[in-house]
């Protein structure tokens, strides 16, 4: 019986975990849970899955839940040093690190740091603290595997290969709900059209990340640090059916796939159950009901934010920091309806554009660029919207 913990835990990754654990309840234990303002789903999954631990974002919220659990061996923590506590528990096998944005990186670095596996679905993390956090995890002896369907197909095709036999690795993509759509019509999208996802159920930001690609940009990012390759080895495919997530071409011309249906589910549980598998409950792939598997270019006119983050990998140090900063600053002010879709790129573009390179080196030095260029993104908005 292994020990799990989870980190956003009422997100759509985090239920999803919680699915999968209770389908291979002889196999894993929920210790510890955190989230953010949803508490009335925290509440649901505190009574049924009995964690030791649980972490709120605020410390009312925190007490609420104190008086409700009261006399039971429930510890309740909040805030940001609380998800860090929940992070580190003393009883963790596994953490579940999927907070989105930065917000994920310090309790996904207190896992790395006491040795934790992490079942990582934050990309943001590896974004902006790659290097760092993989120095960290080599030293505690650290296990990070992937929770992204293309990351974890990458894994996967990966596993017995060796690195310097790569030629390359494509990650495709959907191509979210505008792949079809004119540069033109970009122009009017709303923001109910920007998270119909065609294929895949996610959160607001991410699924506007991919409605504008850049969240494809960000895995590339990722991927760079996860397998150690150079950003000449990596590639983008559209691939609208979503059933291909990942290609890895090797030295002799071979090219290896992993395909599944579009379920998290299926990446969730291997990153548990790995090095080991487990029989899942999702529905076997139909590739002849299927029919068509279609793959595309990316259309950079259409999707400037795709070469924005090769370019902000290719500059290395404080550039994907910066990248990360502008565009969580102009998707939130999207959300909020101040901008328009395309607004989305030309702020994080000019925010890339002014931003003066830097090294960082620790934790400190990534959240500081991160500050200021939030700051400046900030600036931007109410300047021109």
């Amino acid at each position: 019986m292994e020990n799990v913990s989870i980190l956003g835990s009422t997100g759509s990754i985090g239920r999803s975990s919680l699915e999968v654990i209770e389908k291979l309840s002889h196999r894993f234990k929920v210790v510890g849970l955190a989230a953010g303002c949803n508490t009335k789903l925290l509440k649901l999954q505190v009574e049924k899955f009995k964690p030791k631990i649980v972490s709120l974002g605020r410390e009312e919220e925190a007490e609420e839940f104190k008086q409700k659990f009261k006399g039971g061996s429930l510890e309740v923590v909040f805030a940001e040093e609380g998800t860090e506590k929940v992070a580190g528990f003393r009883e963790n096998d596994i953490v579940v690190s999927a907070i989105p944005g930065i917000a994920g990186l310090r309790p996904t670095l207190a896992a790395v740091r006491v040795g934790k596996k992490i079942a990582l679905a934050n990309k943001e993390s590896m974004v902006v603290a790659g290097s760092f956090i993989l120095a960290t995890a080599k030293k505690s002896g650290t296990q990070i595997i992937p929770v992204d369907s293309e990351h974890s197909g990458i894994f996967q095709c990966l596993a017995k290969e060796k690195k310097d036999k790569v030629k390359k690795v494509m990650l495709t993509a959907s191509g979210g709900p505008f792949f079809r759509k004119s540069r033109q019509e970009l122009e009017s999208v709303t923001l109910e059209q920007a998270l119909e996802h065609p294929t895949w159920k996610m959160g607001k930001k991410v699924t506007v990340d991919s409605a504008t690609m850049m969240n494809k940009g960000l895995e590339l990012i990722e991927a760079k640090w996860l397998f150690g390759l150079e950003p000449r080895q990596l590639e983008i495919l559209i691939h609208p059916q979503s059933i291909v997530h990942s290609l890895v071409e090797m030295c002799d011309g071979s090219v290896l796939a992993q395909l599944s249906p579009t379920d998290m589910k299926i990446p969730i549980q291997y990153a548990l159950t790995y090095p080991d598998r487990d029989f899942s409950s999702s529905p076997s792939l139909d590739l002849a009901r299927v029919k068509t598997l279609e793959f595309f270019e990316v259309n950079a006119e259409k999707f400037p934010l795709v070469s924005l983050a090769r370019q902000s990998m290719e500059e290395g140090e404080s550039f994907p920091v910066a990248l990360n900063a502008a565009n969580e600053i102009a998707v939130s002010a999207f959300l909020k309806k101040r901008i328009g879709f395309v607004d989305i790129a030309r702020i994080v573009t000019r925010i890339v554009g002014d931003h003066q390179k830097r090294k960082v080196e620790n934790l400190d030095d990534i959240l500081a660029v991160d500050r200021e260029e939030k700051q400046k993104a900030r600036n931007l908005l109410n300047e021109r919207y």
